[in-house]
């Protein structure tokens, strides 16, 4: 369907053109007339289906109505993220679509000077795309004031759950008022997903565009059998034989990120590593030069499952398994975005046998095996436990999770 028969306006159908867009996804089919309409939604949808322009162009057209008797502009529409990287994509969505429209975004999160952001909103702001965290420190500091908003968006919800930051939402929704439109996009309905929908959002409509915790068709899986010791020799064995020139990879902890993208340079491979502990200045160059080519390889943990966008990334390598099998979908929507075909692939030992069993549970299918010659498991080593996993928690000296696993993910907070 194209976009043009969706009910928007002519300004946002030029940018949408500009862009090069004319036949809308399934979910923007669904949720832009919805939105429009005023109600309270809750979506579900896989990764890379084009929910981001499914709530923004609805959204920048209802913010329009009565745009001209606002006096100043103020926080109208509140869009929360888990991620750094989820804020800065939504922010560059409504810039795109909101080009010809006289409307002011602005986009807040941690690891940058705060002082900076709070310039910023010297002249206002309609539109706030906004991490919890830091969105809770500049409302301490009297520096954005939540009383004037008319829609919240809870994108990636599942993920704020996860990460722990039920809390800070909660918070965030007293500052609110209590007439307002609700959007929650999720890409799993956990119970907790659930309980959160039924007591944020009145009479929803429900939108489901793939069956939940379903990678997309477009991604071709293979699980490689390999001894622990030697994932590292056989990924850059993978990457120099088969050619591969873009890489997305993923480790279960921050420190495994580290230790593997500098064994990758060793291997003469260009690699970097992106995590909750680095720098925004750090995280904003590698994935830059990942998007650009610099990087051919980049190494992450699972706190950019979800914030990351790259046109067209052709293959994604679970290093190691993630501990919560619907990461792993997660994971592997990075690539077969778009249309576009996409390969991961996971490097699998003993260790991590039971959650292979989990992911293929979740999935309701095996996944291809493939042995690579010259690489094959010795059948003589023992499963051991998995370190730094959901019952081996490090606390740091402010008392949150030393690695992206956690016991309790509603009652802590990770750094987003």
């Amino acid at each position: 369907m194209s976009f043009k028969n969706l009910g928007l306006q002519k300004e946002l159908l030029q940018a949408i053109d500009d862009e090069g867009y004319t036949e809308a996804t399934p979910v923007q089919i669904q949720a832009i007339p919805l939105i429009l309409k005023g109600g309270d939604v809750l979506a579900g949808a896989q990764t890379g289906t084009g929910k981001t322009a499914g709530f923004t162009l609805p959204l920048l057209q209802r913010l329009m109505i009565n745009h001209n008797n606002q006096k100043s502009h103020k926080v109208r529409a509140l869009i929360l993220t888990p991620t750094r990287e989820l804020a800065a994509q939504v922010g560059d969505s409504v810039k795109t679509y909101g080009k010809y429209l006289p409307l002011k975004a602005q986009v807040v999160f941690g690891g940058v000077n705060i002082n900076t952001q709070i310039r910023q909103f010297q002249s206002g702001t309609d539109i706030l795309i906004a991490t919890p965290g830091r969105l809770l420190d500049l409302v301490s500091q009297k520096i954005i004031d939540l009383s004037h908003v008319e829609i919240l968006v809870l994108d990636e919800a599942d993920r704020m759950m996860d990460m722990g930051f039920i809390h800070d939402i909660r918070r965030i929704l007293a500052l609110m008022p209590k007439n307002r439109q609700n959007l929650m996009f999720s890409a799993t309905f956990s119970t907790e997903i659930k309980n959160l929908a039924y007591g944020l959002l009145k009479s929803p409509q429900t939108i489901e565009v793939a069956r939940h915790n379903t990678p997309t068709e477009l991604v071709s899986q293979v699980v490689y059998p390999v001894d622990n010791k030697r994932k590292r020799e056989l990924l850059s064995f993978l990457i120099s034989s088969q050619k591969w020139e873009q890489v997305l990879v993923f480790t279960r902890t921050k420190h495994g990120a580290n230790r593997l993208s500098k064994q990758l340079i060793t291997d003469g491979i260009t690699a970097g590593a992106i995590h909750g502990n680095k720098s925004q200045a750090a995280r904003t160059k590698a994935l830059h030069d990942f998007k650009t080519g610099s990087l051919r390889v980049l190494v992450a943990t699972d706190i950019a499952a979800r914030g990351l966008d790259i046109d067209e990334l052709p293959h994604v390598v679970n290093f190691e398994l993630p501990n919560v099998p619907e990461d792993y979908v997660h994971r592997i929507g990075r690539t077969g975005r778009a249309g576009n075909e996409g390969k991961a692939c996971s490097l699998v030992c003993i260790d991590e046998r039971k959650l292979l069993q989990d992911i293929e549970h979740l999935l309701k299918r095996k996944i291809p095996t493939m042995v690579e010659p010259g690489y094959e498991p010795d059948p003589s080593i023992a499963a051991e436990p998995i370190q730094n996993g959901r019952g081996n928690q490090r606390k740091n000296p402010r008392g949150h999770s030393g690695n992206s696993q956690r016991n309790h993910p509603s009652k802590q907070r990770v750094k987003p």
